[in-house]
């Protein structure tokens, strides 16, 4: 009998996931994304930061090295920042997600870890390892400016969790043992960057066997909860999207509504999968007068997967980027005009969806 998603089931498994959570007592421990970490190939480091500071609202913040790590820090008011590192030593746990056909050649390069605020990690930690949860340290690494533990790359997405409790300044990653770089990143001077702002989902692709343990999974580890999900029968793809609340960014998992065949009959999302492996597929960044800035951005030299999709009378307009040659990450540049109160239409969806079959 050949498996297939369907909504009744997942809801039934949502219901009780929400209702253990709260008994457990970790309801209201862990709060908004404080962070996603990107890491790259060692020369692609530079040019990686450069992309987001040409193409995004992000600033350059600061940088510095560890004896394992190279991080350049990111940052936009009001949004999550970004981390991008290049490993200097050590294992990369990630490794087993990224060897695919067309990922191969940069081994190391992914969105690896979404770190969350806590304010109790120790509290957290405890009930959670009580639960049966792994992580990859055993208790929260100290530092000077925070606590921080993260997850072990998940089975189901291959992306980790992180937590971190601020113990002074909030947004201060360079820590006791850190050597600041005199690195310096000039943001380019471009008027439609003052459109694009803050970071409002990304979206994994997951196998569509694994689509339900995926998003259970994070509710486990968060407080975000399971909202609804948009199938699209013609391309064997289903939208799904976590939420923590309507103005709080967004995790979106998109998977098969039926699990990968062969590359040419499968659809979009599981043919993605099979090339690139169990992966954040693109980061969409909150945009105002998109037709203006989707202009703009292609003057000045960015590609896109898909022309504009939505109208104003549909309520809001995306589009996707090619994939960064750093990165492996497509953008997603979206515009919910005033009044609409959804997150996403079908419409937008099936396009979006039919446009990475490019990749």
């Amino acid at each position: 009998m050949t498996f297939r998603n369907e909504d009744a089931r997942l809801l039934e498994r949502v219901e009780q996931k929400a209702r253990e959570r709260s008994d457990a007592g970790l309801d209201g421990l862990v709060g908004g994304l404080e962070s996603v970490v990107i890491n790259v190939e060692p020369d692609h480091l530079k040019p990686a930061v450069e992309e987001l500071l040409r193409y995004t609202g992000l600033d350059f913040a600061e940088a510095f090295e560890t004896p394992e790590r190279t991080t350049c820090v990111l940052g936009i008011e009001g949004g999550a920042d970004f981390l991008l590192t290049s490993r200097k030593a050590g294992e990369n746990p990630f490794l087993p997600f990224n060897d695919r056909p067309k990922s191969h050649d940069m081994p190391n390069a992914r969105l690896e870890t979404f770190v969350y605020k806590c304010r109790d990690l120790a509290r957290y930690v405890d009930i959670q390892k009580r639960r049966g949860i792994r992580f990859m340290t055993e208790e929260p690494v100290r530092t000077s400016e925070y606590l921080f533990i993260q997850t072990a790359p998940s089975p189901y997405t291959g992306n980790s969790l992180g937590f971190v409790q601020w113990l002074h300044e909030e947004g201060s990653y360079c820590m006791e043992h850190a050597k600041p770089l005199e690195w310096f990143f000039q943001k380019p001077d471009l008027a439609h960057l003052k459109n694009i702002f803050e970071l409002d989902h990304t979206a994994t692709r997951v196998k569509a066997e694994h689509r339900d343990d995926a998003i259970l999974e994070f509710m486990d580890l968060t407080d975000y909860d399971f909202d609804f999900a948009v199938y699209v029968k013609s391309l064997n793809s289903i939208t799904n999207v976590a939420r923590m609340s309507q103005e709080d960014y967004a995790q979106v998992f998109t998977s098969g509504i039926e699990p990968f065949v062969d590359p040419a009959s499968s659809g979009p999302t599981e043919k993605f999968i099979y090339n690139y492996g169990l992966r954040v597929h693109h980061m969409a960044f909150r945009t105002e007068d998109i037709d203006a800035t989707y202009k703009a951005l292609g003057d000045d030299g960015m590609e896109f997967l898909v022309e504009l999709v939505g109208s104003r009378e549909d309520g809001l307009k995306q589009t996707f980027t090619v994939a960064s040659p750093h990165t492996y990450l497509v953008n997603e540049y979206i515009h919910r005009y005033g009044g609409f109160d959804g997150f996403f239409t079908k419409s937008n969806v099936t396009d979006l969806t039919r446009a990475t079959d490019k990749q």
